[in-house]
């Protein structure tokens, strides 16, 4: 249990599209905004100079006081058993499933959602050296693999890896260059109502020729080079000796020295995990400035594990062929905290619906980053542990963190995870931005000395005559704050509501623009398609589209459509057959 909220890598929670999906799982009634705003040490909002759409929250958080408040959570929460125990067996039983535990106790279940992270046969390397182990030293789970396997499903091999931690005291920070977090800073939860001040400052330094150099006359001490690692690591957050071998031509790579909590000297060193031997490690380490006198609390290691290959389950995360039994996480393939508990949180509705006997929830990857994920899972399926990133989204624009609530929040409260009280604050807050967009249009400012002299000032046009607020608002070279002091009726709002108004109407036409294409999609998603459809018998089908359908059975054409191997003359196909036989 004290690997409940575990932060095995960075001690951070979001990121670019990270962010996305924290604020997302909030807003579904999720518990990761709340507890990383409870333990946070310091927040920044990335990508500020690019447009709103990719603008992600991150912020670094007490690693150990997180896993500390979400237990507790858990151990308070009504209606929930916490229990310490390893599943070494899952068999089918009547009317559900039948766990074993390494104990010989037995659970029986209607539903089962398998989420074991990193931990299913794990194996940790440093250098020549190779144990089972899951992260932080903690036993793997070293039974349960053989008997999913016995069971039926299709799993395979991955590989991750965390960076050392080291001693705070051995690190020269008067060599480093400071990264402040932003003031004042911005909470991931919509129930959040302040953070308070940053508590701490993050470091960056670079590494050099000779870091670069001992990693190339070692490299063939590296597992992964050495042909010990079969897992496939992530390709966009590869090993520090990956790094260097893939990109020979670059003179240097940048290093974040983050604080792992407020009641530890232990620092994390983003972006240098390895699996060289710990003497190796030492070595570059100690060529990087303002780390040659650095002591190594913690060494790098990579981790292989056991997970199963996503196109086997459908868009609820519910395995295909097994009816009851759910996937999530680093199981599913994917890779990081947040898109761990994305799919957790819809498992977990998803087995709690089907035990009730109501509809299922489907996230489209029209209306939130989580849809995007589980459809790119499930549809697409990964051969490397997968990672949300903005670019996946092709509905970014109106797939905002700002306004996930706006999308998700009504979705909350109509599965029961959204209570009416916050309920009704949310609706107070549509109706007050909905009034304020109003007020906008119907605000005329008057060309006055005092208004040219501002306008002037920040390098736009004068006017000459009246003008709407919301066309000011509208130039490039103004915003909210800017007019603050020639906008008499601004009424006292939330940042979140004059952040969502002005982006709404600054963006008016491109995101009116993607609704178009949001609704086309749309009307692809609602041709759903029968589950037993044997698309050997559809005339004019490609061979690979009948294979890779008859495989992935779609829930939809837009599902279709998005399959690997299944050519737009084949949607062509299937929209006329569809006709033919709705």
């Amino acid at each position: 249990m004290d690997a409940v909220g575990n932060c095995p890598c960075n001690p951070s929670i979001g990121g670019t599209a990270k962010g996305h999906l924290v604020r997302e799982i909030d807003a579904l009634g999720g518990e990761m905004g709340k507890t990383a705003d409870e333990c946070f040490l310091q927040s920044r909002m990335l990508n500020r100079g690019k447009g709103p759409a990719v603008h992600s929250l991150r912020a670094q958080i007490d690693r150990r006081k997180y896993s500390t408040v979400m237990k507790h959570k858990l151990e308070l929460q009504k209606n929930l058993e916490l229990r310490q125990a390893e599943i070494t067996e899952i068999q089918k039983a009547e009317g559900g499933y039948e766990l074993t535990t390494r104990m010989l106790a037995v659970f029986k279940c209607k539903t089962v959602i398998i989420a074991t992270g990193t931990y299913l046969g794990g194996r940790i390397f440093v250098g020549e050296v190779s144990y089972e182990s899951g992260p932080d030293g903690i036993f793997p789970a070293s039974f349960l693999g053989q008997s999913l396997k016995e069971l039926g499903l299709p799993l395979r091999r991955f590989k991750t890896g965390t960076p050392a931690r080291v001693l705070k005291s051995s690190i020269d920070f008067s060599q480093l260059e400071v990264q402040k977090g932003d003031e004042p800073p911005q909470p991931f939860s919509y129930e959040t109502e302040s953070l308070g001040d940053n508590k701490v400052d993050c470091h960056i330094s670079w590494t050099n020729d000779r870091t670069k150099q001992i990693i190339i006359d070692n490299i063939n001490r590296s597992p992964l080079y050495a042909g010990k690692i079969e897992g496939v690591g992530p390709r966009y957050c590869p090993s520090f000796e990956d790094k260097i071998m893939r990109f020979k031509d670059k003179p240097r790579h940048q290093l974040f020295i983050e604080p792992c909590g407020l009641d530890t000297e232990e620092m994390y060193l983003q972006g240098m995990s390895s699996s060289l031997p710990e003497e190796v490690q030492l070595k570059f380490y100690h060529t990087i400035k303002g780390l040659e006198n650095c002591v190594i609390m913690r060494p790098a290691y990579a981790i292989e594990y056991d997970c199963v290959d996503p196109l086997a389950m459908n868009s609820t995360l519910e395995f295909k062929d097994f009816p009851g039994l759910y996937g999530a996480g680093q199981f599913n393939g994917s890779s990081g905290y947040e898109e761990a508990a994305a799919q957790g949180l819809l498992a977990g509705i998803n087995a709690a619906l089907k035990v009730l006997g109501r509809e299922p929830l489907v996230l489209d990857r029209t209306g939130s980053y989580i849809g995007t994920l589980v459809d790119d899972l499930v549809t697409k399926g990964t051969d490397e542990p997968y990672r949300m990133m903005t670019s996946r989204s092709e509905y970014r624009l109106v797939l905002r963190q700002d306004n996930a609530d706006e999308r998700l929040t009504p979705i909350g409260y109509r599965v029961g995870l959204i209570g009416e009280e916050r309920y009704k604050r949310f609706l107070h807050k549509q109706e007050l931005k909905k009034l304020e967009l109003k007020r906008l249009k119907d605000t005329v400012i008057s060309p006055t000395d005092e208004v040219n002299r501002l306008l002037v000032s920040r390098e736009t046009s004068e006017i000459t005559t009246g003008v709407r607020l919301i066309d000011l608002i509208k130039r490039p070279q103004l915003n909210y704050e800017m007019l603050k002091d020639i906008d008499r009726t601004r009424p006292q709002l939330g940042a979140n509501i004059f952040e969502q108004v002005e982006i709404e109407v600054k963006y008016e036409g491109y995101i009116q623009k993607q609704n178009k294409q949001v609704e086309q999609m749309r009307k692809l998603e609602n041709k759903l398609l029968l589950p037993d459809s044997d698309y050997t018998q559809i005339n004019g089908l490609r061979l690979e589209a009948q294979e890779k359908l008859n495989r992935i059975k779609p829930m939809n054409i837009g599902q279709a459509s998005r399959i690997s191997g299944v050519s737009p003359a084949d949607i062509s196909v299937l929209l006329i057959w569809f006709a033919q036989n709705k």
